[in-house]
């Protein structure tokens, strides 16, 4: 078998692709990853919820003022409600970002700020339900300059 340009062609786009693929940062963070973080900072294991949403860009020019958006599916009654919810930003200097609270039939829970990132990251979710439960989710936010110096 003789070599020709386009064998060598095709093993080196190849090459290329899977060092690429093992350079790039990963995006995805599983459940377990995310439970482990939780139970290292709070000493409680969170469970992975699509009730609670947190809203931030994929990208975003500067790490100084990260939009972010937070709401939990509730009733807010006084037998079902979040108690609070912490943001958490584990390449920042201070790893915990934000804490909110609410009141049941008093409040809403949904909150709209912006916050600091040193670094791209997951940044993760936390709330505490009024059953003692956690609820988690995380979002990948890649940012281009440290917003934390």
């Amino acid at each position: 078998m003789s070599l020709t340009r386009r064998h060598m062609l095709t093993s080196t786009i190849g090459t290329v692709a899977c060092a690429l693929s093992l350079l790039a940062p990963k995006r995805t963070q599983g459940a377990d990853e995310v439970g482990d973080f939780l139970w290292r900072l709070t000493g409680r294991k969170g469970t992975l919820s699509d009730r609670l949403h947190l809203v931030m860009p994929a990208e975003f020019s500067t790490g100084y003022t990260v939009p972010m958006e937070i709401s939990v599916d509730s009733p807010m009654t006084k037998a079902d409600f979040v108690k609070s919810v912490r943001v958490f930003a584990p390449k920042n200097p201070l790893v915990e970002v934000a804490q909110f609270h609410f009141v049941p039939e008093r409040s809403l829970a949904r909150v709209s700020t912006r916050i600091r990132l040193a670094a791209p990251q997951h940044v993760v979710a936390a709330a505490e339900m009024s059953d003692g439960s956690l609820l988690t989710t995380s979002v990948w936010v890649a940012v281009a300059t440290n917003g934390c110096l």
